[in-house]
């Protein structure tokens, strides 16, 4: 049976840099953002730390959109064109965003725009259940298991089950931009930072919460340090979530080394999605939970 040749796709949402996404050969799509009126691209027109600049400087609040189906559409259709067998496309969480229900529109457009590829590629969807580095470590750990010979099967069950356990893990340090895009009601805003507390939040499937209120920078490590020890799958790998503020970030980390007796497998800058809801100036990170997500 002729071996399969696998492509992977992800979007701008996960994160991953276009140069480290080009030298794993995965093929990025890229999400709309309109900055004051301009509509651009993320991580073609402007790098996260210019982002993080630029949101600060933004006269109005940035806005992102879906990846339309046409677009992925497009991708696949160069894909197989390109003598790929198997196409696995992991989107931004399905609860936060519209991708994923465009990505099967548009696997239906290239079979029927191509129906000779119905036997010839096979369109696998995961949905990333997520934002930023939960499903975007899992695609850059599959592009290096495919690279190294893995199969179809084995690889989309790595990402799948990564993807129904990890969960993200953040505190603003300004409350702005989380009363501003609502996570956060403007009175709740206003008090935290009358009495010096930050929201401790998490995401899992798209779904937020606010696990607790810290007061006084110097405890949310610690207590970052202790939720991180309750919540993790021991031995599994962690990463360490970054804004504008990688000195805090770099403090983080090694607390986490010292507590879990291994260091982070990385630190994961935040991009637009995360930026627009929390700010720039955010520290946070991303465990393969205990326990799993469910549909």
């Amino acid at each position: 049976m002729k071996k399969p040749k696998i492509k992977l796709i992800t979007d701008s949402v996960s994160d991953i840099s276009k140069d480290l996404a080009e030298r794993l050969g995965i093929r990025m799509l890229y999400i709309p953002i309109t900055v004051d009126g301009k509509p651009l691209r993320e991580e073609l027109d402007f790098s996260k730390e210019e982002f993080y600049r630029m949101i600060e400087q933004a006269q109005e609040f940035p806005a992102t959109a879906q990846i339309p189906p046409f677009e992925i559409f497009e991708a696949y259709q160069e894909t197989a064109a390109a003598g790929f067998t198997d196409i696995i496309h992991v989107t931004i969480g399905n609860g936060g965003s519209g991708t994923y229900a465009n990505a099967l529109s548009a696997r239906d457009m290239l079979y029927e725009e191509h129906p000779e590829y119905k036997e010839k590629v096979r369109v696998h969807l995961v949905d990333g259940r997520n934002y930023t580095a939960t499903y975007g470590y899992a695609v850059l750990e599959a592009a290096r298991m495919v690279n190294r010979g893995a199969g179809v099967a084995e690889t989309v069950d790595f990402l799948e089950d990564w993807c129904r356990h990890a969960g993200l893990y953040f505190v603003p340090m300004t409350l702005k931009y989380v009363k501003r895009s609502g996570r956060v009601s403007a009175a709740a805003a206003f008090a935290g930072e009358l009495l010096g507390l930050k929201p401790f939040c998490r995401i899992v499937n798209c779904k937020s919460s606010v696990l607790t209120k810290i007061r006084g920078e110097q405890h949310i490590i610690p207590k970052m340090v202790e939720t991180v020890l309750a919540d993790i799958q021991p031995h599994t790998p962690y990463i360490v979530m970054q804004g504008s503020d990688p000195v805090r970030a770099k403090e983080f980390g090694a607390a986490l080394t010292k507590a879990l007796g291994y260091p982070p497998e990385t630190y994961w800058n935040i991009g637009a999605a995360i930026c627009c809801n929390a700010g720039p100036e955010v520290i946070g990170f991303v465990i393969k939970r205990r326990e799993a997500e469910e549909d």
